[in-house]
């Protein structure tokens, strides 16, 4: 049973700022709410305000240009992402990412702000995002600031917002000419949530040499994990099927994976290791043919 509460819907970005510095340390905020009513309705969560954005449109948006890149307001909904034209062309790794996002169902209601603020280890967009180099917009009645996507998470579901604060938009830089992004989770249901997940984005130089490179994982801890260890090893090199085999191998040591009804840890790893080998390769194959 779901514990009383008061329902506030604010009219405004203002006007719910305002509303979360009067209720911070006894509310919160709902996006969508196809995550946070549930673990609400297992007694998990009990608040005394609930402060709905979902119908805030000045925060629905998609704007895009060549200097400053991607920028999404929180309260777009996975569809919209999903079926822009924009996102399509200029990062077609978050439209593949989306198509694979739960159900149609979900994704027509729920919103990239309340997918990256509730921080649940296996979502999708965030290492996708972080492998692109994306930060999160923040907003308080006292200001705004922007973070590092990647530094925003803090544990499982917790973040690095304060009580106060909401997500505003999520805003991604233009991709580096010769670069190439790849993502795959692996999951029993199309629908369902990933066992584990790669998001892999690499950019060759002129003479075909990785000059930079990003590896993600995603439900392999209780955040989503950069593998510096296995970005290293491509790193100023070009790339062969054996060097990717290598940052494969060392993605899964820097792994921290569980083991579940869904899988060991030790399968964790070794899905780890096959899927950012796979993921690499994809992305380095953008990077050189584009």
């Amino acid at each position: 049973m779901i514990h009383d509460f008061t329902y506030l819907k604010p009219g405004s970005v203002k006007e719910a700022l305002a509303m979360l510095a009067e209720h911070a340390d006894e509310c919160k905020v709902i996006c969508g709410g196809q995550s946070l009513l549930i673990v609400m309705r297992q007694g998990l969560v009990a608040v005394d305000y609930l402060i709905d954005l979902k119908g805030l449109d000045e925060l629905n948006y998609i704007k895009y240009d060549d200097k400053d890149g991607l920028k999404l307001g929180a309260t777009t909904t996975h569809r919209i992402i999903e079926k822009s034209k924009v996102i399509k062309k200029n990062y077609p790794v978050l439209t593949a990412m989306e198509e694979k996002l739960a159900s149609i169902q979900v994704r027509n209601w729920g919103t990239i702000g309340g997918n990256l603020a509730h921080a649940d280890a296996a979502g999708d967009p965030a290492p996708v995002l972080i492998s692109l180099g994306a930060s999160v917009k923040l907003g308080s009645k006292k200001g705004d600031r922007v973070m590092s996507l990647e530094d925003f998470y803090t544990d499982l579901f917790e973040t690095a917002m304060e009580h106060d604060e909401i997500v505003l938009e999520v805003q991604v830089p233009p991709t580096p000419p010769k670069s190439g992004s790849a993502y795959q989770k692996f999951n029993l249901l199309s629908s369902d949530q990933g066992v584990v997940a790669v998001a892999a984005t690499v950019t060759a130089d002129k003479s075909g040499v990785c000059t930079d490179a990003k590896i993600v994982l995603g439900n392999a801890g209780v955040t989503p994990i950069r593998a510096k260890s296995g970005e290293k090893i491509l790193i100023g090199k070009k790339l062969t099927d054996k060097l990717m085999a290598e940052a494969g191998e060392a993605a899964a040591g820097d792994a921290d994976p569980v083991s579940d009804i869904h899988a060991s840890a030790d399968f964790r790893r070794h899905l780890i290791k096959v899927l950012t080998k796979r993921m690499v390769k994809q992305a380095w194959d953008q990077a050189t043919k584009g």
